[in-house]
């Protein structure tokens, strides 16, 4: 049940990165665990770096709300990394 949650959060972050992005093929997220939690690593073509970050980083703060939001609810603790 633990591999299906992080597999869950894992899927969340695809799902908004996708929608957000103008090429919604080069999505790649990857979690890496470690010590402290999960860091979910995504990439994205280099054209929808900005649309990811948003402006002054909103939108990549909102996404950052959104999973700790999320895990919280499941007691794990997940961050995120965005690729360049």
């Amino acid at each position: 049940m633990v591999a299906e949650q992080g597999e869950d959060m894992q899927l969340l972050i695809e799902r908004i990165a996708r929608a957000l992005a103008d090429e919604p093929e080069q999505v790649v997220v990857r979690p890496l665990d470690g010590r402290q939690g999960t860091t979910l690593q995504l990439s994205v073509s280099s054209k929808d770096l900005g649309k990811i970050i948003g402006r002054q980083g909103r939108t990549a703060r909102s996404i950052r709300s959104i999973l700790s939001a999320a895990s919280t609810k499941l007691g794990k603790r997940y961050s995120l990394e965005i690729l360049e």
